[in-house]
């Protein structure tokens, strides 16, 4: 599990100072100055801006601001590469040029040593490659920020895959992941325009997302539950997962020789049915979304190959994503909507699925909602990108303040990624088709007298059970009432200033006892008279005297660079 600690003043001094300056120095270099002046950093942090203002060659003046950005990320490293690829996903946090830009982003870094290799083995699976393989290639076949791929074959044979994961990779996470929290911090305090989207809280988020990312036992996880979900089709192929040779940073896969599913010369030179994978990818993904509630979120086409017969086979399990069958429903339940022109019920759908964080202009978003629907409903099915349906709607939930359910994000990501991929295959491509029977099925499973039952039967257990606990539950209150022991809790919101501003001058004021301290002892010390001495007075009393004059120096210097004398 990631460490990650709020940055207080241990932290921020030993730990994760050389690399804040890095950072600091890489915005700088990009001329994001008026951001960093903006957070004002230098209050919280020992580190002299004006010093890094003036050391940082500025470049790419001709650039643009989300070409800017994506190089930052890109020169900062994995933990921001993975958190812009991420972001790349949410149009409702950053606009549509910032978007393209991110998806641009490259996860292109050089490999690290076989030495190194050996010695994660070693550690992992208690033997070297060469006495734990039978052959174990020493040149990687790939290498991303995480970890490289190796080509390698079991004791009996077996041709597989060995992802290992990079050196220090985690404590590299774990301290990028605190400063990029106390950023977080200072853009809600200093920029009024990010409250809504609560940066600490998307930190947050990406801190367990890219948890999961370096934890290889949960990607194995993944491989053996996706790989139940299709026993019985045919249509699909799933690699191999071996456990005895997987742990938390190796896990060892079944090696799959086919062809990339965008590779549409290849599959035409070896005779494949482009239609027919078309169909079969888009029914697939939507058998996942809306039967198992476990799907594949990231299916572009580097991690889908086509082997023999057709035969469609997903790769890096890494992110996946999850929807509850409540979540279907409501999914299922605004898709109908929009075709049935009801804005007053899109609206009813499309709160369901967001968070609110004030109440939103109800006519406003239903007017939007109107408008989607005006611009998308009629169009003939081969004319209609699902994509393009969703991203409207996405802007229309960011301008009304809404937040998308994550699970939905990831949701419209496979989706639209699918439809592109069916396009390229089959240009009369629609995966309206593929949808219809699946939200069918939803609207009807809803109609079933047995689910109807069910949910009834349900209820009334849990009601009765509220109602068996309210007793006891009254009695635990007013047992504590009599005993005194009743707690309520505030939380003061927007008083983190205030704090900090506190804690400076509790500090200035102790530095200034120590320093008054100082002068005082070392005066008594000269008029003591005590050896030794140097020109008549007393080197210790000197000594301190001089020690006290370098305190208050730097103290001096400390309150005018914040400008605050």
């Amino acid at each position: 599990m990631l460490n990650i600690r709020k940055i207080g003043a241990l932290g921020r001094t030993y730990r994760n100072l050389g690399r804040y300056r890095q950072i600091l120095s890489v915005l700088l270099k990009y001329g994001f100055d008026e951001f960093v002046d903006t957070l004002k950093i230098d209050q919280y942090l020992e580190i002299s801006l004006p010093l890094l203002f003036k050391k940082e060659q500025k470049i790419g003046e001709k650039l643009s601001r989300p070409e800017r950005i994506r190089r930052v990320l890109e020169e900062l490293g994995p933990t921001f590469i993975k958190f812009g690829q991420i972001l790349s996903t949410r149009p409702d946090l950053i606009p549509l040029e910032y978007l393209k830009e991110l998806a641009r982003l490259q996860d292109d870094v050089p490999s690290f040593n076989y030495d190194e290799v050996s010695q994660a083995i070693i550690s992992e699976l208690g033997k070297p490659p060469e006495e734990v393989f039978l052959t174990f290639e020493q040149e990687p076949l790939a290498a991303a920020s995480i970890g490289q791929v190796h080509l390698a074959r079991l004791p009996d044979g077996e041709e597989v895959v060995v992802k290992v994961q990079r050196p220090g990779i985690q404590e590299i996470i774990e301290t990028d992941l605190e400063i990029m929290l106390h950023l977080a911090s200072l853009v809600e305090r200093h920029l009024e325009e990010f409250e809504v989207q609560r940066p600490t809280r998307i930190i947050s988020v990406f801190a367990r997302s890219i948890e999961k990312e370096i934890n290889y036992l949960l990607e194995a996880a993944n491989i053996e539950r996706f790989s139940r979900q299709f026993l019985e089709d045919q249509t699909v192929y799933i690699p191999k997962v071996y456990r005895h040779f997987t742990t938390k940073r190796v896990i060892t896969m079944e090696y799959v020789r086919g062809i990339k599913a965008s590779d549409i010369e290849k599959l035409k030179d070896g005779g494949y049915d482009l239609k027919l994978l078309a169909s079969s990818g888009a029914s697939l993904i939507m058998k996942q979304i809306f039967i198992h509630g476990f799907f594949h979120a990231d299916p572009h086409p580097g991690n889908l190959f086509v082997l023999p017969g057709n035969i469609i086979c997903f790769l890096d399990f890494g992110m996946m994503g999850r929807i509850s069958r409540k979540e279907r429903t409501d999914f299922a339940d605004l898709v109908m909507r929009v075709v049935n022109r009801d804005e007053k019920k899109v609206v009813d759908s499309i709160l369901k699925i967001t968070y609110q964080h004030d109440q939103p202009d109800r006519e406003t978003l239903e007017n939007d909602s109107a408008e989607l629907i005006d611009r998308y409903v009629g169009l003939p099915l081969k004319d209609l990108e699902v994509g393009v349906v969703l991203q409207h709607l996405l802007e229309i939930i960011s301008r009304h303040k809404l937040s998308l359910k994550p699970n939905f994000y990831l949701l419209v990501k496979a989706t639209s990624t699918i439809e592109s991929l069916g396009g390229r295959l089959d240009p009369d491509f629609d995966i309206i088709s593929h949808c219809e029977p699946f939200i069918k099925k939803i609207q009807m499973e809803r109609l079933d007298p047995r689910k109807i039952m069910g949910d009834i039967f349900e209820s009334g257990t849990e009601l009765v059970q509220l109602f068996k606990e309210i007793p006891a539950g009254l009695r635990d209150v007013l047992a504590l009432t009599r005993q005194g022991r009743i707690k309520i809790e505030f939380e003061h919101r927007g008083l983190e200033t205030l704090y900090d501003h506190l804690e400076q001058v509790c500090n200035r004021l102790a530095f200034s006892i120590v320093l008054a301290a100082q002068i005082i002892g070392s005066a008594l010390i000269v008029l003591a008279d005590l050896p030794p001495k140097w020109n008549g007075i007393p080197v210790i009393g000197l000594l301190g005297f001089m020690f006290a004059g370098v305190m208050g120096f730097w103290l001096l210097v400390s309150m005018l660079r914040h400008g605050k004398m």
